[in-house]
Order: structure tokens, then sequence, then C-alpha cells
């Protein structure tokens, strides 16, 4: 495989981890209310409507997590964080991803092919020590553990026998740091690779904002304000 052939390949990855990410952020987004909203749990409380309610969060939290872990999936048809951590140590790699963005920037500055190659490097430094984190040796490596058991166990699968990484079930708190690390990875690369500057945590923003507007109009029939709501007959004394 020609170089240029490697970097049309990552560059392609590059825009799956994209669609990945952006997916993730969606379903995280929307079934964050679903967990940390209290006034929302309140509303719906015990009612018949709850059932449903914990569903729709048990999918979406689901949803989120497959789409997570597609961005580390080791399947060769997949992203793969791994294939994309070994194409950026290339130095013909990197030394091709910088010589077309000179091309692209079309500037003939003698300075700028030595300007570019620090900047990106940099950058560079910063994904591969990202996704190493997650990495056998690497100190998030557990947690990933983890989180990979909770999907091939649970989501993806329904295994009987569980692993060994699945002694301790990753909590919240293990996903949301996998989560922010992902998304930043795939920030970085979008600038690195495809020159493009997309902060996902903006788009955090934008589908944290729909959910606000979907999620308030949830409530059980206990509450008032749903349409079958009736009011407790009053006992009397």
């Amino acid at each position: 495989m020609t170089i240029n052939e490697r970097l049309d390949k990552l560059k392609a990855a590059v825009k799956a981890a994209e669609n990945e990410a952006v997916t993730a952020v969606m379903f995280h987004e929307t079934w964050k209310p679903t967990a940390y909203d209290n006034e929302l749990l309140e509303r719906m409380g015990e009612s018949f409507a709850t059932h449903s309610f914990q569903i729709i969060r048990s999918s979406l939290r689901r949803e989120m997590l497959l789409a997570l872990m597609r961005l580390w999936d080791s399947n060769h048809q997949a992203i793969r964080m791994t294939k994309i951590r070994e194409e950026l140590r290339s130095t013909e790699v990197f030394n091709a991803l910088v010589a077309r963005r000179v091309s692209r920037i079309g500037i003939t500055a003698s300075g700028l092919p030595r300007y570019l190659n620090t900047k990106l490097d940099k950058k560079r430094d910063e994904v591969i020590s990202l996704i190493e984190k997650y990495l056998e040796g690497g100190i998030g490596h557990a947690t990933f553990l983890k989180i990979r058991a909770l999907r091939d166990e649970h989501l993806a699968h329904r295994q009987i026998t569980p692993s060994k990484a699945s002694f301790a079930d990753a909590t919240d708190k293990d996903i949301e740091f996998f989560y922010e690390d992902t998304l930043e990875i795939v920030r970085l690369l979008l600038s690195l690779v495809l020159a493009v500057a997309f902060d996902l945590s903006e788009a955090s923003k934008v589908y944290s904002h729909h959910a606000k507007f979907f999620w308030i109009n949830a409530r059980g029939e206990r509450t008032e304000g749903h349409p079958n709501f009736h009011p407790p007959v009053p006992v009397a004394d």
C-alpha cells in the first residue's frame, strides 16, 4: 500500500470516528436528564409511565456505549484507535500529512513546512498519549476493560459466564471520563488529519439544549399536567 493510500485510509477512519462520536454525544446528552435531573425524576415518580421511562433511559445508555466502543473495536473492518495510533506514529505517514497540508494552504513561504511540522507534531503526541492511556499498560486500561466487558457481556451480547474484567462494574464516573477523553481524541484527530475545527463539547451543548425541551414535557400520570392525572381524593377526618 502506498503512502497516499495509507493517508487516505487514515482520513476515512477519522471521518468515521467523527460520525460515531456525534452519535455518542446525541445519545449521551439525551440520557443525562433521565439520570441527573431530580425534577424530572420526581415528576415521573412511581407511576405507570415510569416503566417506559426506565426502558427509554436504559436504551439511550446502551446506544451511547455501543457507539463509543465502536471507536475502539479491534475488528479490522472497524475504526480501530490502535490502527490510527500506529499510522500516526509512522514518520512517513506524518510527513505526507504535513506535505498535503502545505500543498492545501498554497503558500510558498520557506518556513511554513517547519512551522506546520512542529504544530501538528504536538497534536500528534497528544492524540497518541490519550489513546495509549486506555491501551495495555496505560492508567486507564482497567477502565477500558470494564467498559468493554459491559459492552460485550450485557449490551452487544448476553454472555453467560462473565469475564475476569467484569469483577468490578464500570461506574458512571468511569464511563464519563472515557467518554470525555474519546471526544477529545476525535477533536484532535479532526484538527490533525482533516484540518477541521470541530469542538464536540459545543455539539454536546446543542443536544443538551434539545433534550431539555423534550424531557420538560415528560411526567407521570400522578403528576398534575398529565392528561390522565386525577387529584387525590381527600380522606375524611
